[in-house]
């Protein structure tokens, strides 16, 4: 069986070659084994994928071989390519810049386009004005000046500034306003403007002024604190008083602004640790700054319609969060590993003029500090996000997929749970609006006695009930619009023949029906895996053939699994009560003289079916209900079916000592 899944793989990947024209090729072949960018254009000569390698040779031939890249794109690119051009770079560095220039350029669209439609805010300062002034913007330049943030949002980032204001010198007019203004403001009238704009100012001191805003929006309050008191101690001395009292106050209203907080990360270096929580095609990222050990800030960025691996979705992130960042750590915590980690860190090094280090924490603080981040991008998801926006592009993508007659806004699946036709039960899962409404769940018992494992007649039993139901217009059992069934085309088939069997009328529009399959997985599942020739789930439609198979990170794959697997979890939970129920009163049914009564006072008296075979007599008779007739009857049967208990395993323990002699047609096959 090996030897047949390696055949196909083999021809498989012969038949991804074979689809390359002959001039592609022998381009493939003459790729220069070097670092590099490469862009795969297709017939029309757009642009659909620019990526990076260390071997452009290798990378570039690996999207037709055999590989562990699952990228849904990957086995479409043998019928789309029609040219490769290729960039060689010095070092694999480089190639990284040139792929995020590249990927602006042209937009491919294959690459992950982080687009977020919010333009957030930063506070700017330019220590080459004159008297520098810090204000608030949207875009980042491309010139000299300072920038710190961004901000999440635009309160957070006018309390920062209100905060900067209120304890620090600078000038909060505008130059044009500096320009013609002829007596002071009342800034400098309440000591919060030295008022360079009337009075000749000292630059030197109001230069220590700029750089102290700049230790304070870095988050580097020790430094800070320890600079000011330094100057302070310094005025002391040179009995300069009202300078020193002057420091003073801003010592302590800078400490007094500053939220008390308990040091969280390494009061030693400067950390972003970044969160990440997705659910289909919709990904949020969190990234929390420690600096000095403490929590001074958190961003929180959406995205929509990614359906990239993750790994992918996360390094375009950092590419996209720090390419016009202000400041980098020095140590950057993720939540899992990125496949260009080493690049990026001396990117990242380039960037900021010193060592960044990215890691992976899997214990330990900083794992902790990861975990804090990641709990903060899923409470974003379910707290900022535009649930309802969301939702309907999911259903509306799922409709489009599945070829629906309408928008799915309610959904019920259905799963049979059973062991061998014993005690089998099936749920009713409802979703609505893309959401799980577990106040419509419905639980069913299988009514008629079925063979072994005939789960079809038991689906065709229970969907039939449920639209009886529905036809006879009882109350919260209408229609919904879509129905799941789980498994294949032989579910289906059971489902839409209750449908047809129930007979509504013409004017009653029915749900569309589908039945959901899960991945495949064979004996050889261990070679499967390891080349990524899977079979993704499955979707079965009416009077189609083939089934529609699912992509990996869609909204429709992440609605239809859930439901699906909450269905499944909801069936085995109600068989498992009911198997426990099943078990705790067969001990107990088949015992002379003991009756229902009985068996629930015993049952309540002592708990459990053990505990009633350990008592004794005398506790046996002492439970209401119970005679010391029945009492020494209950303990002689129970007695006896302990003893046959042992007797049993004494006997297979003897057996498998001593193995009987094997018989002459045994011996004769074994010859």
């Amino acid at each position: 069986m090996p030897t047949r899944v390696a055949a196909v793989l083999d021809w498989a990947l012969m038949t991804s070659l074979q689809q390359l024209p002959d001039e592609l090729m022998r381009l493939l072949d003459q790729l220069p084994h070097a670092p590099g960018v490469y862009l795969l254009k297709d017939r029309r000569q757009q642009v659909v994928y620019v990526g990076k390698a260390r071997d452009l040779f290798k990378r570039v031939r690996s999207y037709f071989t055999r590989s562990s890249d699952d990228r849904p794109f990957v086995p479409r690119l043998a019928r789309l390519l029609g040219d490769v051009e290729t960039i060689v770079t010095r070092n694999e560095k480089e190639a990284l810049l040139l792929e995020n220039t590249l990927i602006k350029r042209h937009k491919p669209r294959f690459n992950v386009m982080l687009r977020d439609d919010k333009s957030y805010l930063v506070l700017r300062l330019d220590p080459t004005a004159n008297y520098p002034r810090l204000e608030v913007t949207r875009r980042i330049g491309s010139d000299d000046a300072r920038y710190f943030g961004p901000f999440h949002s635009a309160s957070a980032c006018r309390q920062t500034l209100r905060v900067v204001n209120r304890h620090f010198q600078l000038r909060t007019c505008t130059d044009r306003t500096m320009a013609s203004r002829t007596r002071a403001c009342l800034q400098y009238q309440i000591g919060r403007c030295p008022g360079p704009c009337v009075f000749e100012v000292d630059r030197d001191e109001y230069a220590r002024q700029v750089e102290d805003v700049s230790l304070f929006l870095n988050g580097r309050q020790r430094e800070l604190v320890a600079s000011l008191r330094a100057r302070m101690n310094d005025a002391v001395e040179q009995l300069n008083f009202e300078n020193a009292a002057a420091l003073r106050d801003q010592i302590a209203a800078i400490e007094n602004s500053l939220q008390p907080q308990q040091t969280v990360g390494d009061p030693a270096i400067e950390q972003d640790v970044f969160g990440f929580y997705r659910e289909g095609d919709a990904v949020d990222c969190a990234v929390l700054l420690f600096r000095s050990g403490k929590l001074v800030g958190n961003r929180v960025y959406s995205f929509s319609e990614q359906e990239f691996p993750d790994e992918d979705v996360l390094s375009s992130f950092i590419s996209r969060y720090y390419e016009n960042a202000t400041q980098v750590p020095r140590q950057i915590l993720l939540p899992f590993a990125i496949e260009d980690e080493q690049v990026k860190s001396q990117w990242l090094a380039d960037l900021a003029g010193h060592a960044v280090s990215l890691q992976i924490p899997q214990r330990g603080a900083k794992r902790k500090l990861v975990s804090l981040a990641q709990a903060n991008a899923k409470n974003s998801f379910f707290t900022r996000r535009r649930r309802h926006t969301d939702s309907d592009a999911a259903l509306a993508k799922l409709q489009q997929r599945l070829r629906l007659t309408r928008l799915p806004r309610t959904i019920e699946c259905y799963d049979v749970s059973g062991i061998h036709g014993q005690q089998v039960v099936a749920s009713m899962v409802v979703m609505r609006q893309a959401e799980l409404d577990r106040s419509a769940y419905r639980h069913f018992r299988v009514r008629r006695p079925s063979r072994a494992g005939d789960d079809f007649a038991a689906l065709y039993e229970v969907i039939s009930r449920r639209l009886r139901r529905a036809r006879n217009g009882d109350a919260g059992w209408s229609l919904p619009d879509l129905i799941v069934v789980d498994g294949g085309k032989g579910q289906l088939s059971m489902a839409l023949a209750a449908l047809r069997d129930v007979g509504f009328d013409a004017q009653v529009e029915l749900p569309d029906v589908v039945g959901l399959a899960k991945e495949r997985r064979d004996e050889q599942a261990d070679v499967v895996e390891r080349n990524s020739w899977r079979r993704p789930d499955r979707v079965f439609l009416p009077q189609v053939k083939d089934p529609v198979l699912l992509r990996a990170n869609t909204a429709e794959l992440l609605l239809l699994s859930k439901l699906r697997d909450e269905a499944h979890r909801f069936a085995i939970t109600h068989h498992k009560k009911l198997r426990q129920r099943r078990g705790m009163q067969s001990a107990l049914d088949d015992i002379p003289g003991i009756g229902p009564t009985r068996r629930k006072a015993l049952l309540r008296a002592l708990g459990s079916v053990q505990r009633i075979r350990e008592a004794t007599v005398e506790e046996l008779s002492a439970v209401p209900s119970m005679t010391l007739k029945a009492a020494e009857a209950l303990h002689r049967h129970l007695a006896a079916e302990s003893t046959g208990r042992r007797l049993e395993v004494a006997q297979q323990a003897q057996r498998a000592e001593d193995p009987p002699p094997p018989s002459p047609a045994s011996h004769r096959v074994t010859e």
